[in-house]
């Protein structure tokens, strides 16, 4: 996203980014493959991954050790690794100062519920192990669920605020919800917000029997966005451009999923309210949920809102799979990855399975 007039004084703002995807490694490679719509979504090696998806969103040729080494990884599962990994891309991608002062820094990582192979591994162990049902302790931190929030924490040597977040597909928006409340409050100067998800055999599983009746359920993706959010004069000091301003946050909850169309639209047109920007200043709009099912609901009611609008959609799921908990953290990353002029602004969404809905406005310059 193009820098335009400098947001107004006291705001919350993106000054950094990066992601790790099946796009590959760093913000480059996710900005360059959402600008080529091209499909990451690749054969699964089933040796590696035995189950029921033949296809998914993998990282290619990701491993603990393969990425961060030997040291510290041999009882790292996969979602710890993708989430030391992620936070690592901005350090490394934008340099050591991202995390001066870091009793100062928070971090918010969102995630599904932690890691399910790590929980489900233990919790087998725990039943066929020898009497009494010997486990090895080592592993036992790996399925508690602020694991990769507090081992990204430890290896980057973050010492502020330490939040986990978990909501399914709005995991990624929740968790800007959060970074948001707690920069205003005054917990920390800045803070690294993002989502992260793994592939294994036994998410596959879950993903596989949770689809409606009769529906194959949809490939699957694994992956994580982080993002550096700041007030404005933190980050001027620290001579860091804005990327764009976070504008408003917003969630509400349908009494049933067939009414989340309508909920959502209800959503998107208090937050737009809350951010005093017009459904037409809106030239970037990022939904999480593919065609179909909830994906038609959520479109329509983008539609509803805005009218017509020559807006520029763009859409991950269908290039990276169905991410779970790092979706709209990815559709975050996809809007930040677009030129937005002056007094435009970018619009996420999403519709969790439950009904539950969100968005987030996104402005590229001056909200007056």
């Amino acid at each position: 996203m193009t820098a335009a007039t400098a947001p107004d004084a006291g705001a919350l703002v993106v000054t950094a980014w990066s992601a790790v995807s099946a796009f590959g490694m760093g913000s480059a490679a996710f900005r360059d493959g959402v600008s080529r719509q091209r499909d990451a979504v690749t054969a699964v090696d089933l040796d590696e991954f035995p189950g029921p998806f033949e296809r998914a969103g993998l990282i290619p040729g990701f491993s603990p050790t393969g990425h961060l080494g030997a040291k510290g990884t041999r009882n790292m599962d996969r979602l710890t690794a993708i989430a030391v990994s992620t936070v690592g891309q901005l350090v490394r991608e934008y340099g050591g100062e991202v995390t001066e002062d870091p009793e100062r820094v928070g971090l918010v990582l969102g995630t599904g519920s932690g890691s399910v192979q790590s929980i489900m591994d233990f919790t087998r162990d725990s039943l066929v192990g020898e009497k009494p049902y010997h486990v090895d302790p080592a592993k036992f931190p790996n399925t508690v669920m602020n694991k990769a929030t507090a081992q990204s924490a430890i290896w980057h040597g973050i010492k502020g605020p330490n939040t986990t977040i978990a909501g399914d597909w709005l995991t990624g928006l929740l968790a800007l919800s959060y970074a948001v409340r707690l920069c205003r409050a005054g917990h920390c100067d800045r803070v690294l917000v993002g989502a992260v998800e793994e592939y294994s055999t036994q998410r596959a599983w879950l993903e596989w029997h949770a689809g409606a009746a009769g529906d194959r359920a949809p490939a699957l993706g694994e992956g994580g966005a982080i993002f550096l959010v700041e007030p404005v004069d933190v980050a001027a000091r620290a001579g860091r451009t804005p990327l764009a301003s976070v504008l408003a946050t917003r969630f509400m909850a349908a009494a049933t999923t067939a009414q989340a169309g309508e909920t959502l639209a209800d959503c998107v047109r208090a937050a737009l309210r809350q951010a005093g920007v017009a459904p037409a200043r809106v030239r970037v709009v990022a939904p999480a949920a593919a065609d179909g099912g909830l994906g038609s609901l959520e479109s329509a009611a983008i539609t509803e809102v805005l009218g017509e609008t020559d807006a520029r959609w763009v859409r991950c799921r269908p290039l990276l799979g169905d991410a779970s908990a790092v979706s709209t953290a990815f559709q975050l990353a996809a809007a930040l990855g677009e030129p937005l002029g002056r007094d435009e602004v970018a619009l996420v969404t999403g519709i969790d399975r439950d009904g539950a809905v969100g968005c987030a406005v996104l402005g590229g310059g001056t909200t007056s």
